[in-house]
């Protein structure tokens, strides 16, 4: 099964291929999707939701982790099918175009994925109510200069893009890219009370215990820290 309630109110939609990404809905008073992921998957995708009773003209927000084409290139048109508002951290508002364009080009894509050009509805401030869930917005720059996590507290779960993954960290020699400030960025987040973490590709890890094993592994294998 690749929709999955995965907590009361969160759902986790698995990425499907090669530039793709995991996509997640948490819903309450408001319903926010975060990184629709690649556009060739949107249909895909929008029946897994409504197999889990989410139909698109549910979805009040989409939210993106970072202006990676794998994470936001169905924006636009998930934005023409549901009607949702964008939101984006200010770090993201300004760069969206060209940090698309610029990673396409790197990955020697941009014959696959263009940039889908899409407006800014509502500027993300550092808290986000979606009714009894509150989102902090955590600006995590390193993988991308764009690059946030989404942590709600009270249900411990932090959605952290390409941050960190099982066992692995997101790359850092991309445009706008930056290993010291992705070292800062691991160490501000593996200080919340944590017990889902949420990751732009791959498996989920749950259980305080297990995400707190996977830091440790991070610091050791790819970080060295002390």
């Amino acid at each position: 099964m690749v929709a999955m309630r995965i907590k009361d109110g969160v759902y986790w939609y698995k990425e499907h291929g090669l530039l793709d990404a995991n996509t997640y809905v948490i819903q309450d008073e408001i319903t926010i999707l975060i990184d629709p992921g690649l556009e060739h998957y949107l249909e895909l995708r929008l029946n897994e939701m409504r197999e889990d009773g989410i139909e698109p003209r549910e979805v009040d927000y989409i939210a993106i982790t970072h202006l990676h084409p794998d994470h936001c290139d169905a924006t636009a048109l998930l934005k023409d099918v549901s009607g949702a508002k964008v939101a984006l951290h200010p770090a993201q508002v300004n760069y969206r175009a060209v940090m698309m364009e610029e990673v396409s080009r790197f990955l020697g894509i941009e014959s696959q994925v263009r940039a889908r050009k899409f407006d800014v509805d509502v500027v993300l401030e550092e808290n986000l109510r979606i009714g009894n869930t509150e989102l902090t917005i955590v600006h995590t720059p390193g993988h991308s200069s764009d690059s946030i996590c989404f942590y709600a507290r009270a249900k411990k779960l932090l959605i952290c893009g390409d941050l960190v993954f099982e066992k692995s960290v997101g790359r850092s020699d991309l445009p706008f890219g930056n290993s010291e400030e992705l070292e800062k960025s691991i160490n501000a987040v593996s200080s919340l009370d944590t017990e889902l973490l949420l990751p732009g590709h791959g498996a989920i890890i749950e259980g305080g215990r297990n995400v707190k094993r996977n830091y440790e592994f991070i610091r050791a294998v790819y970080l060295g820290w002390r």
